[in-house]
């Protein structure tokens, strides 16, 4: 669904026909129950909005959503699979929160997960190059329970210990070699009914690949680090599928300008 919204609807100031949604995820074998719960639930969270057009329900964008959905367009599009401009600077953060908070605990994981740190020791995470970190700290009013800093690795210890023990760049290779496995243009392409099916999958697949990608620096990873494959593969075939697909959500899709009053 994220990569669905990210590619039509993000940037286009419409909402979309909740019908015409099933349809495009009907091409996937999901059900309409499925469709429209994810639906739902994306409105409780304050992702989606809905708006009544005569019978009809449309659902657009919250401001929330597009700030997450262009965080996620950047790192397929800009940030790419491997990173060459590394300036041998680390950012740390380091915490110690009380059993109460637990939950708050969990959530400055995840958040720094998704931020591209990895854990290097108990309580201290670590990223390549200078991250800002501030916004996801004041949303979880954590306090003096957290420190930030910026950091050089010195003699005895090595950049390429860092990523080795922070990273797990075994795993990251493993889901690298998987994408390959599955869309690699060498092999069968995945079955589907037809590029806009096509599409949406690769897209979703990538996206779930650069998200848990930490973007580690070039110079500490192997020479055939599966990525650099991987990204070339998954340009190929979006550049090969887009313009079928474009033409067949646009005969799909029924929009509704945001600006257009609701009835």
């Amino acid at each position: 669904m994220f990569s669905f919204l990210g590619m039509y609807v993000l940037g286009r100031d419409i909402a979309v026909y909740s019908g015409s949604v099933i349809d495009v995820f009907a091409r996937l074998g999901v059900s309409e129950e499925a469709v429209r719960a994810t639906l739902t639930r994306m409105v409780k969270r304050g992702m989606l909005t809905r708006r009544r057009q005569g019978r009809k329900v449309y659902f657009g964008l919250t401001e929330h959503a597009s700030e997450v959905l262009e965080d996620g367009r950047r790192r397929v599009w800009e940030t790419g699979a491997v990173n060459h401009d590394w300036d041998g600077t680390w950012t740390l953060v380091g915490f110690s929160l009380p059993d109460s908070r637990r939950s708050t605990r969990h959530d400055l994981r995840s958040q720094l997960s998704w931020a591209g740190f990895g854990l290097l020791q108990s309580g201290l995470w670590i990223a390549p190059g200078t991250k800002d970190v501030a916004g996801t700290l004041a949303q979880l009013d954590l306090g003096d329970h957290v420190t930030v800093l910026t950091a050089r690795a010195l003699q005895p210890t090595e950049a390429v210990d860092l990523v080795r023990k922070a990273f797990g760049t075994e795993q990251i290779a493993g889901r690298y070699h998987a994408f390959l496995g599955r869309w690699d243009i060498a092999r069968p392409l995945p079955a589907a009914t037809d590029d806009l099916a096509r599409q949406l999958l690769l897209h979703n697949d990538w996206l779930q690949l650069v998200r848990q990608d930490p973007h580690l620096p070039a110079e500490h990873l192997p020479a055939d680090w599966p990525a650099i494959r991987a990204q070339h593969v998954f340009h190929e075939l979006a550049g090969r599928y887009a313009p079928c697909a474009v033409k067949l959500a646009d005969t799909v899709l029924d929009v509704l300008p945001l600006s257009a009053p609701e009835t």
